[in-house]
């Protein structure tokens, strides 16, 4: 009888990945998976589950490549990046509102004038 194996690597991940979409930019031998960093500055591989999320949060310009995602962590374990994101969300801090400047008034000029000297 044979004994049956879980070879999940990561089984704390919520579900398989499966083929993402990777953003990739132009590379010296074709292309190269672009790396970006959390917010907390570790570098990170990211793939999206549909070609419509990448183009919504990176633009219809962006080059893709199609990447199972064991593939995608293979190709960046030798650059020392050892996390896949799936769908990142970028965010930002909401700008704060425009306010006004407060008026200031002007300052009084100073001078050095003698004061009156009253005799009582």
């Amino acid at each position: 009888m044979a004994d049956i194996l879980d070879d999940d690597p990561e089984p704390s991940e919520r579900f398989p990945a499966g083929p993402l979409y990777v953003p990739v930019r132009p590379g010296p031998s074709g292309s190269a998976a672009r790396i970006f960093r959390t917010p907390l500055g570790r570098r990170t591989a990211v793939g999206f589950t549909s070609e419509h999320r990448l183009t919504a949060l990176l633009g219809p310009g962006q080059a893709w490549i199609r990447l199972a995602e064991p593939a995608l962590r293979a190709l960046t374990a030798p650059l020392g990046v050892t996390t896949v994101t799936v769908d990142p969300q970028f965010t930002a801090p909401a700008p704060a509102p425009f306010a006004a400047p407060v008026p200031v008034a002007p300052a009084l000029p100073v001078t050095r004038e003698t004061p009156a000297l009253r005799t009582a």
